[in-house]
């Protein structure tokens, strides 16, 4: 009990329709005065190049560069750009992939880091960890927690629904890696924070309690996601780690990425596998199974585009992805037998 460790929370946290108008305001507030804007090529006509206008027009000087692959090469090329204008923050503009590179470029170069997501796709908006390429694993590595999050209703409703899915199958997935945490605090005597844990699990409950409102793209569900997403980031800072919000499923998925790369998004295979670690765990996984069809994100491996032998070798797998992280898998020891029958009990295949 005499674990210590920091909280580093977000000082600003805008929701709504039309907060990105916000964003001088809110840099000017937290004395930011030459930001460097990270944005994707696409996302800098839906909203990096209002972002540098709003900026300009609140007498803050920003410089703009384009983000087009989440690797270690794009990180080091956001901290030269970064060093050279000697940025007092960097600023990411859009989905995932730039949010993670412009966080990670952030923490390397001891700069203070902005979060305005145009996809409400996985937790990462609001998380001190990012997910980037060419690190020697599939998973994520520590960073920073965003200063600020501005996340627009406005931009993120006019993003395609298939990221939306997956924000939710993300969120969702808590349940199980709560659950995953438990069992380690358990049978493993690992650190587990209450708070943490029931921030993170409230999160998921709520998603699947509004579903519908989701599917239909109301602006209640939009709104009831991006907080769920930004209340999962803080529960990672508050528990000092990923471990609410990344159990077994999120093993599972990393496996995927390592098998099958690139051939689905980061919280539909979380969604997919939070089906069958439920099932692992005793909890009601058709109830979770109903609610991601609900929202229209993928239940099945044909959604996805994944055979059979990829299914159970993800399964397999998934226990030796992190040596540190001790879930379900580490205690049920799937072999290929088993995996496939888990996923036929589920109707994953």
């Amino acid at each position: 009990m005499n674990r210590v460790h920091r909280i580093d929370l977000p000082r600003v946290v805008l929701l709504g329709r039309g907060v990105l108008e916000s964003l001088a305001d809110v840099c000017s507030e937290l004395g930011l005065k030459r930001p460097l804007i990270v944005t994707g090529r696409k996302t800098y006509h839906i909203a990096g190049g209002r972002a540098k206008a709003i900026l300009e027009e609140g007498k803050i000087e920003p410089e703009i560069t384009f983000c087009s692959e989440a690797d270690l090469v794009t990180v080091d090329r956001v901290r030269d750009k970064a060093r050279s204008m000697s940025a007092d923050a960097v600023i990411g503009v859009g989905g995932g992939r730039t949010i993670d590179v412009a966080k990670l470029g952030a923490f390397r170069n001891g700069n203070l880091f902005v979060s305005v997501p145009t996809t409400a796709s996985h937790d990462g908006i609001a998380s001190s960890s990012a997910s980037i390429k060419g690190l020697g694993r599939p998973y994520s590595m520590k960073a920073n927690s965003p200063i600020a999050v501005l996340a627009d209703c406005e931009v993120i409703e006019k993003s395609p629904y298939r990221f939306t899915a997956s924000g939710c199958g993300d969120i969702i997935s808590k349940a199980v890696s709560v659950h995953d945490w438990r069992l380690a605090h358990k049978e493993k005597d690992e650190y587990y924070g209450e708070y943490a844990g029931s921030l993170a699990l409230m999160s998921s409950q709520l998603i699947m309690r509004n579903a519908q409102l989701i599917r239909e793209r109301q602006e209640e569900g939009y709104r009831t996601l991006l907080e769920a997403l930004v209340s999962c980031g803080v529960a990672m800072s508050i528990a000092g780690s990923s471990r609410p919000c990344s159990g077994s499923e999120h093993l599972f998925s990393h496996t995927l990425d390592m098998i099958a790369p690139g051939s689905a998004l980061h919280g539909e295979q979380c969604g997919l596998g939070t089906i069958m670690m439920a099932k692992l765990h005793g909890l009601d996984w058709m109830a979770i199974k109903k609610t991601l069809q609900t929202i229209g994100a993928p239940t099945t491996a044909k959604d996805l585009g994944f055979s059979r032998d990829i299914i159970i070798e993800a399964l397999v797998k998934a226990k030796d992805i992190r040596s540190d992280r001790y879930t379900i898998l580490n205690k049920i020891n799937l072999t290929e037998e088993s995996a496939e029958k888990l996923a036929r009990d589920c109707k994953v295949l």
